[in-house]
């Protein structure tokens, strides 16, 4: 990386609309790239081993329940580390946090390929998503501190479209590498890119937030920022959304390795096409939306996806009244994770825009409602039935209707101010 990516300007120039408008685009780009690498590894870490669900489940002689439990601990990892780093961001800077979490994940990996038993990995995943964690809310501190405006929005767009396209993609490209590695393989390929990942933040990212405003800010205590963060109801509403589109992507990411291995018989490579058609979704909703916000709010963008999401869930519910074909569940899973696409970026919007100062808080947060409740959706899964469309339908159904309760009465559609 050249010297000026890694020395990124953190006031804003003269005639310039937010300082990272002062980087060349070359050294943008790299810092976009860099940073998109971070947010994905979380998403990574959590799906990446999703089809080996059946190999791991049989290499240690345990339950469905107890597998999609490990999913859970990977969650609640990402949960806590998100409230640790986010909120340290802001008062130490971001790269220091950024880089030690990033180490441990690497190390969090490598001991999870060598677990004996599934008690162990379960605990390996916590401290792999607490690694994991610094990547993606200090990446979403760090373009709130580079960019304002409408150029926000696209980078946060950007963002939204690793967050959303890896989940899909993970899957994918983990049962491609289980045609030539065993389920242990996998965590040793997340060490890779967790290794690669720092390395690059280690040469190509800069401190992006300055001394002054970590000590001389209006909000220079942890207590003051959370405060500005929670008494804003627009920010509140944002993160209700967030987490309850979250709980039914979870719902799908838990399900989805038993009800199309499973019922319908498809093999590991199969069910990574499944998930790459639903990435086509997602990543088209995430570049529509930065387009759509020039002119719509994201408020309103909210509102539609909310509705798509609610009438795809009461079509996946209906799978469970009739005999239903493969393509029956596929069709209602692609609007969801198409609306998905568009959520994402919406939701970062409406949350951290008016959250300069503090960012990294907003963000942990916004990550802490999503994945914390996404944690407690394996074990419910495993309740409904771990094989059954209706498990995600029904999830989908109560998160979609909490949000868009929240939406109307906390995020007031009709109050948000235009992005300037």
């Amino acid at each position: 990386m050249s010297s000026n990516t890694a020395s990124i300007p953190v006031v804003r120039p003269a005639g310039l609309v937010s300082p990272g408008d002062a980087l060349r685009p070359r050294a943008r780009a790299a810092v976009v790239v860099i940073l998109g690498l971070l947010v994905a590894l979380g998403p990574f870490t959590t799906d990446l081993y999703l089809p080996a669900f059946p190999a791991v489940q049989a290499s240690f002689a345990t339950t469905d329940v107890a597998i999609q439990l490990t999913l859970s601990a990977t969650v609640i990892g990402f949960a806590l580390g998100q409230l640790v780093v986010g909120p340290l961001s802001d008062r130490f800077g971001r790269r220091v946090p950024l880089l030690v979490a990033t180490s441990v994940h690497v190390l969090a990996c490598l001991g999870a390929a060598m677990a004996p038993n599934v008690g162990v990995l379960a605990a390996l995943r916590v401290l792999q998503g607490i690694g994991a964690a610094g990547g993606g809310v200090v990446a979403a501190a760090m373009v709130r501190d580079l960019f304002h405006g409408h150029r926000l929005v696209r980078m946060l767009a950007n963002m939204g479209l690793v967050s959303g396209a890896a989940p899909i993609l993970a899957p994918l490209i983990g049962s491609q590498l289980l045609a030539v590695l065993d389920w242990r393989g996998l965590f040793v390929c997340l060490s890779i890119y967790g290794a690669a990942a720092l390395m690059l933040a280690s040469v190509g990212i800069g401190e992006t937030r300055t001394s002054t405003a970590r000590s001389h800010g209006r909000h220079a205590t942890a207590r003051a920022r959370y405060r500005a963060v929670l008494t804003d109801r627009v920010f509140v509403g944002a993160a209700i959304v967030g987490a309850m589109q979250g709980a039914g992507l979870f719902a799908y990411l838990a399900v989805s390795p038993f009800l199309l291995q499973g019922r319908f018989g498809l093999d590991p490579q199969q069910y990574g096409l499944v998930f790459a058609t639903n990435s086509v979704g997602v990543i088209g909703g995430a570049q529509l939306a930065a387009r759509v916000m020039r002119r719509i709010g994201p408020q309103w963008i909210l509102c539609v996806t909310i509705t798509a999401q609610l009438l795809s869930a009461v079509a996946l519910i209906t799978t469970m009244l009739y005999p239903a074909p493969l393509v029956a569940v596929l069709i209602p899973l692609g609007v969801f994770m198409t609306a998905c696409g568009f959520t994402f970026p919406s939701v970062q919007v409406l949350g951290l825009l008016r959250h300069g100062e503090e960012a990294g808080t907003a963000a942990s947060l916004l990550g802490v409602s999503n994945f914390g409740l996404a944690a407690c959706i394996p074990p419910i899964v495993g309740l409904l039935g771990s094989s059954s469309a209706s498990s995600i339908g029904l999830i989908a159904v109560v998160g979609g209707t909490c949000a868009a309760t929240a939406l109307l009465v906390l995020v007031r559609p009709r109050t948000v101010p235009p992005i300037a």
